[in-house]
């Protein structure tokens, strides 16, 4: 049998891009045996091809004989071409049921197609209902719904559909009758299921306690998944905290951070924890609302840490706040 040549070993390695492949799998796949030349050879020829301006492989660096196979990648012309220049995605944000506004933020922020806004928000403190708003105003670009807060068993949630009959005001179904969204049954596997250029709505997004920084990798899944739509992702939040759980990995990948916390027993706190792409700073700004039914959104206005107590409720030796009434925080 012939001796193995580089360029043999080259085109093997073209068609693997961005995998891993050890000198033992290398062997069996050109069936070398140990009596060849090549079966030494053919570790000359990976050192060679690790090396150099053109390189295509990247040993492990643990001398186990592992190499990842590196991606060639073209340089990319921005100007040398035509290219299209895509508008912002004309997403409709939650309005005040009373004023018919939508929040005051939602004309500064730019979202983009492939972008993900992620809600993350105490328990009980409104993230569905936020999540059913964005479904609502956006109810004819067909969106996506998935997530335990809609489905169990392949069945709607009562809950749910309780939701759906108190937003009475929304035009659900088409003309046929049938449903203006789409409700798929998951609640795992999120980016296995997106739909392309759709709103897609992940209701909550749960991960295993033990390894929550897979958030990141997850949201990745999803961006990549979503082509010219997005991605509107739901997690849960602590109440002290300024990202939901996993932390920082939480905001890798989001390009909009709306952070949900208690404002008073019958209101609830919208924050902007992170924004890719504004006309004008909106991050750290906070906006108050009270939910009725479950899904009406009422008085919203701007609210800023009380000056007095600086957001802590109450002052030193003096007890509750007098300013903002114990609240922490004061209307703009």
């Amino acid at each position: 049998m012939a001796e193995i040549t580089a360029s043999e070993i080259r085109d093997y390695l073209l068609n693997i891009q961005g995998r891993e492949i050890d000198l033992d799998k290398l062997r069996r796949e050109f069936r070398i045996t140990q009596e060849s030349k090549s079966w030494d050879g053919i570790r000359t020829i990976m050192f060679r091809l690790a090396d150099g301006k053109h390189r295509l492989v990247k040993p492990s660096g643990r001398r186990d004989g592992v190499y990842k196979v590196i991606k060639q990648v073209k340089p990319v012309s921005v100007f040398g071409v035509e290219r299209e220049r895509r508008p912002p995605f004309p997403l409709v944000f939650p309005r005040d049921f009373d004023t018919g506004m939508e929040f005051p933020f939602s004309e500064d922020i730019v979202i983009r197609e492939g972008d993900i806004v992620l809600i993350a928000g105490q328990s009980n403190y409104g993230k569905t209902t936020i999540a059913m708003q964005f479904c609502a105003e956006n109810i004819d670009r067909n969106p996506v719904l998935m997530g335990n807060e809609y489905t169990k068993d392949d069945e709607p949630l009562p809950r749910f559909l309780n939701r759906l009959d108190a937003m009475d005001w929304v035009e659900w179904t088409n003309g046929d009758g049938g449903d203006k969204f789409l409700l798929l049954p998951v609640d795992a596997d999120y980016p296995e299921h997106i739909v392309e250029d759709r709103i897609n709505i992940a209701d909550w997004v749960k991960l295993d306690p033990n390894r929550l920084y897979e958030i990141s990798d997850t949201m990745d899944a999803m961006k990549k998944a979503v082509g010219k739509g997005i991605v509107i992702a739901v997690i849960q939040k602590s109440e002290t905290s300024d990202s939901g759980r996993g932390g920082q990995f939480t905001k890798d990948f989001a390009d909009v951070e709306l952070l949900i916390d208690r404002h008073t027993d019958n209101e609830s706190r919208i924050t902007i924890g992170k924004v890719k792409e504004s006309t004008r700073h909106v991050i750290g700004r906070s906006w108050a609302y009270e939910i009725s039914k479950g899904v009406k959104l009422h008085n919203i206005r701007e609210v800023v840490k009380c000056f007095t107590c600086h957001g802590f409720k109450y002052i030193k030796g003096k007890g509750a706040c007098d300013t903002c009434c114990a609240v922490g925080w004061i209307d703009r």
